[in-house]
């Protein structure tokens, strides 16, 4: 089975995922969140601070890169694992900002601006391009961004994968029980993340063995 084939595949399977969890586990992890779990104040912090240090380091790596690749100097695994990882995060990036337009979904709290949302207004769904910061739940950045990079270092280091994984879980569960995003929020982001990441990396592989 090729791996466009396996993708499409698991796209499906992560399109049901999503829909059940919008159908029926959403709402009941969003009350729980706002009663029982979002006022510990442990998960805020880590959920939002921790990928905010991702688009600084992934933009000076670009750069780092580029200017060794200008002078003509070979790149070694690191620094091709570099390159891709911060590759991965900026396109993925922008697919998100375009997907979040695209499906307007709106937040499990009122946050900033007075945005409209589940537990303060009872709001719930998707409102395709209504535009506005209100409107951008779906699917979550930070999980993106932090599912781009980890991605990429699932594929080139797999000893530490299950660092890797442990990370992405942590910045998951702290941005769904500090009640920043919805469950479905998350799973897209991080499918969204994991397929970038795999992507560039399969498509410098191949760039690599088709090159004379």
């Amino acid at each position: 089975m090729s791996n466009p084939v396996k993708w499409l595949i698991t796209f499906g399977l992560i399109t049901i995922l999503i829909a059940i969890s919008y159908q029926w586990l959403d709402r009941p992890i969003a009350f729980l969140a706002h009663e029982h779990v979002r006022s510990l104040g442990i998960f805020g912090p880590l959920a939002r601070n921790v990928p905010e240090l991702v688009p600084p380091l992934a933009g000076l790596a670009l750069i780092a890169v580029a200017i060794r690749a200008l002078a003509k100097l070979p790149l070694s695994h690191l620094q091709t694992t570099i390159f891709l990882c911060g590759l991965s995060f900026f396109v993925a990036g922008g697919i998100k900002t375009y997907l979040k337009i695209a499906f307007g979904r709106t937040w499990p709290e009122t946050w900033i601006y007075g945005n409209p949302s589940l537990i303060h207004d009872g709001v719930y769904g998707f409102n395709p391009f209504h535009g506005g910061f209100g409107y951008t739940s779906f699917p979550s950045g930070h999980t993106t961004a932090v599912c781009a990079v980890a991605s990429v270092l699932w594929i080139c280091y797999p000893k530490w994968r299950w660092l890797y994984l442990v990370s992405a879980l942590a910045i998951s569960v702290g941005l769904v029980a500090a009640n920043y995003h919805f469950l479905s929020d998350v799973i897209a982001g991080a499918y969204l993340g994991a397929s970038m990441g795999w992507a560039a990396t399969t498509m410098w592989n191949e760039g690599i063995r088709s090159s004379p």
